[in-house]
């Protein structure tokens, strides 16, 4: 019964900023025992692997694309991971996902971030 919530997308410009959170539920007593990944679709692509964190929050890494942009962390207390995506560029537009690492849980529905021209 994992549920994963991913909120805070929306509309901005290019060079805005947005912060995602994903709620997570079904796993509470565990979820600190978990690595946690972001991930996004864009229109007409796959969905790829956008930043990963451990356990404890202490190590992430991320895809080139967006590092030095994004930062993944995490509120074991609140079961929550959070992405803040600063300098946008028209090309992170998509739907992006939480998962575990592997993506091994059923996905939730995603959040929509589009970043107009």
């Amino acid at each position: 019964q994992v549920q994963l919530v991913e909120s805070g997308g929306g509309l901005v410009q290019p060079g805005g900023s947005l912060r995602l959170s994903c709620a997570a539920s079904g796993f509470t007593f565990t979820f600190r025992n978990y690595g946690m990944s972001w991930y996004r679709q864009a229109p007409g692509k796959e969905r790829e692997l956008v930043a990963n964190i451990i356990s404890t929050g202490t190590i992430t890494n991320y895809t080139p694309s967006v590092k030095g942009r994004f930062t993944i962390s995490r509120d074991n207390a609140k079961n929550t991971v959070y992405l803040q995506m600063n300098a946008l560029k028209p090309e992170d537009t998509a739907v992006y996902y939480c998962n575990r690492p592997n993506s091994v849980l059923p996905w939730g529905q995603g959040t929509q971030v589009t970043v107009s021209s």
